[in-house]
């Protein structure tokens, strides 16, 4: 394999390898760092052997995600406030055509799963991402993790039981969540209260992430009238020079907020049965740096 080819074969996967770290990691820059530590290990190593080029660079970006979640967890830094994940660009388009699979990928990476993915082990982690995410067999997950395959079953039961425990239980029309999320950020900038309540579920939870960096809630917020009057006084003290635009983040609509052209905060909506029940925002401003090339 020559040196061109090879680099073909690698960006052909790129997509996958950095969907595969995202979803091990919740952090955009410490993903791209394993799959440039990956293109290394792929570049430099002898390829002669490889016959399965994905499943090989798969295993190598597992790996050395579980390494680095391992480092994160070790570090043990004390969060300010809330966490979230970074927010991750999905726009899935037509590089996964059918439908059931792209629900299944955005679903994986969205906010509200990789938050209770927080709490796996980095062996769960892993298991749980390539067979819920990914579909790989339990003997391939098997052999990437060189792990017996009753062993990989049992994480993977154990991944997948804490997450459904945790996970929120309903099902929303994409179109359906970007009308209500548009009517949302309406009322909001309107300062209408009323419009807000009738949008927001009673026991409607606005979940803040700053790290400490920027103004916003250092805990949940609970129910509508609190998460209501949170938002309109943060609507009254207004942005400088601000703007919209909808984005495709994590599996689903999303609002990046710009302040001068420059990112300020996202907001995204969980919602069922017609209502607003969770409203995520982040402005840590180092979780927002990935966002500002986006066009």
């Amino acid at each position: 394999m020559t040196t061109d080819t090879a680099t073909d074969v690698f960006e052909e996967h790129r997509p996958v390898l950095l969907g595969v770290a995202y979803r091990m990691l919740g952090r955009v820059a410490d993903a791209e760092d394993v799959v440039q530590d990956a293109w290394l290990r792929w570049s430099g190593g002898d390829r002669a052997e490889v016959r399965e080029p994905r499943g090989y660079l798969v295993r190598v970006t597992t790996r050395l995600a579980i390494d680095r979640l391992r480092q994160i967890k070790a570090h043990g830094e004390t969060y300010v406030g809330p966490w979230l994940p970074e927010p991750y660009v999905t726009d899935f388009g037509d590089t996964v055509p059918d439908a059931a699979e792209r629900a299944v990928l955005a679903d994986s990476v969205s906010l509200a799963v990789l938050v209770v993915m927080e709490s796996l082990s980095p062996l769960e982690r892993a298991v749980f991402v390539l067979r819920e995410a990914f579909g790989y067999p339990y003997a391939d997950i098997a052999a990437m993790l060189d792990r017996g395959e009753p062993a990989v079953r049992q994480l993977a039961g154990r991944a997948r039981k804490h997450v459904e425990e945790r996970r929120p239980r309903y099902e929303v029309d994409p179109a359906e969540r970007r009308d209500l999320t548009e009517r949302f950020l309406a009322a909001a900038a309107d300062g209408d209260l009323e419009g807000l309540l009738e949008l927001l579920a009673p026991d409607a939870r606005l979940v803040g992430d700053s790290g400490g960096r920027s103004r916003a809630p250092l805990r949940v917020l609970e129910s509508a009238d609190h998460v209501g009057r949170f938002l309109l006084g943060v609507a009254r003290k207004g942005v400088p020079d601000l703007s919209f635009r909808f984005l495709e983040l994590n599996g689903g609509p999303a609002v990046l907020v710009l302040s001068a052209g420059k990112p300020d905060s996202v907001v995204q909506l969980d919602v069922a049965d017609g209502h607003v029940r969770t409203v995520y925002v982040i402005r840590n401003p180092d979780k927002l740096r990935s966002l500002a090339e986006v066009r």
